[in-house]
């Protein structure tokens, strides 16, 4: 069988490519497409396979300011051609959804979200404190209200959805009418365990530096109750975040490995302040054994067990994130109990639910969907 596996772009090891990663263990043959490619920026396991850019590739600055070229990814996705392969499946969060593929060959989108930006976060990105109101209203909402339509529309390209959880699985029945088969992102539970110091006392975040994650909510509320953050990842936001964060406030920059997994170790807690469509720090954080405060919506309803694994607090504001983060101190944490809640998510249960999911999807009739 031979099978092509399509990705948004390859800039750096986040939750998506993980998922990635996987697929590429499963299909080593397969070969690899993608908007863009940043040599260096993903795991050996995928830069291993045959990859295949798009004219992104070679536009002025694409390794740093690819997002600003959003308006034209419809137009590069749409000209790979894949004829000849009997599978095609697309890891996407924004356009990779929408590869076209050719008459009798099947597509499954392991859909990590619908487009953020288009749908329902567009002021985080470009509204008009990010980018001033006439922009806003006269440049990017026209821009992003197209490509909505045309997110909609290709959704019939797809055979088969898969949603990293039940909150993208019923945005998927909002914005494009299709059911979706849950299965959750893959976390490695052998290498995440629970160390034997005992934790420090500071708060640890793990994401990009990007505007849905809230950061600042977190860094707020951090100061509000004199608590020391650390801050691991990288994005278009650090500046601004550097520039308005406090001395208790420490960017580590990108993290991986042993060394991630030794601060994870050392937190009081890891801090979710923003609505994650699943959310792979979280129960990362958990098989390691240590609690998370999160923010009660979207993924963390699946994750975190609240009052037993971590802390959900339900407004989006300092004082509600800052109670939550003196409450997770009087937690009775069992490091134990914690890896075993994380254990749902394992990659080993990852692999076994994508293996039925491609062997149903190919045994049915060309055409087929779901």
């Amino acid at each position: 069988m031979r099978v092509a596996l399509v990705h948004d772009w390859l800039t750096g090891m986040r939750g998506g490519e993980k998922v990635l990663e996987v697929l590429c263990e499963l299909y080593p043959d397969a070969h690899l497409y993608t908007l863009l490619h940043v040599p260096g920026s993903v795991s050996s396991g995928i830069e291993r396979h045959p990859i295949h850019t798009s004219f992104v590739q070679s536009l002025p600055f694409a390794a740093r300011l690819y997002r600003r070229y959003l308006p034209i990814f419809p137009w590069a996705i749409e000209r790979f051609r894949f004829d000849g392969y009997d599978l095609v499946i697309s890891s996407s969060h924004c356009v990779a959804k929408s590869a076209v593929t050719p008459d009798g060959t099947r597509h499954i989108c392991y859909c990590h979200s619908p487009m953020r930006y288009a749908w329902d976060q567009f002021d985080a990105y470009f509204g008009a404190e990010r980018v001033g109101a006439l922009a806003s209203r006269w440049v990017y909402r026209p821009v992003l209200d197209r490509l909505a339509r045309w997110d909609a529309a290709t959704a019939a390209r797809v055979n088969r959805f898969v949603a990293n959880s039940q909150h993208v699985a019923g945005r998927i029945r909002r914005y494009y009418n299709r059911q979706a088969a849950v299965v959750h992102p893959p976390v490695d539970t052998a290498f995440f365990q629970p160390g034997t110091s005992t934790p420090e006392n500071h708060f640890l975040i793990v994401s990009a530096l990007v505007p849905y994650k809230r950061i600042e909510l977190a860094i707020q509320a951090c100061a509000h109750i004199g608590a020391e953050l650390r801050i691991i990842g990288d994005g278009p936001d650090r500046t601004r975040l550097e520039q308005s964060a406090g001395s208790g406030v420490t960017f580590l920059g990108p993290r991986s490995g042993e060394t991630l997994r030794d601060e994870y170790r050392r937190a009081r807690a890891v801090l979710l302040p923003g609505e994650e469509d699943f959310g792979i720090v979280p129960v990362e954080a958990q098989a390691c054994g240590t609690p998370v405060v999160a923010l009660a919506r979207g993924g963390a309803l699946e994750t975190v067990a609240d009052g037993e694994t971590g802390v959900l607090f339900d407004e989006s504001t300092v004082s509600a994130m800052a109670d939550a983060l003196q409450r997770v101190g009087a937690l009775g944490v069992d490091a134990a109990r914690l890896h075993q809640h994380a254990e749902r998510f394992s990659r080993q249960r990852h692999v076994h639910a994508i293996r039925s999911i491609v062997d149903e999807t190919m045994a049915a009739p060309a055409g087929t969907r779901w």
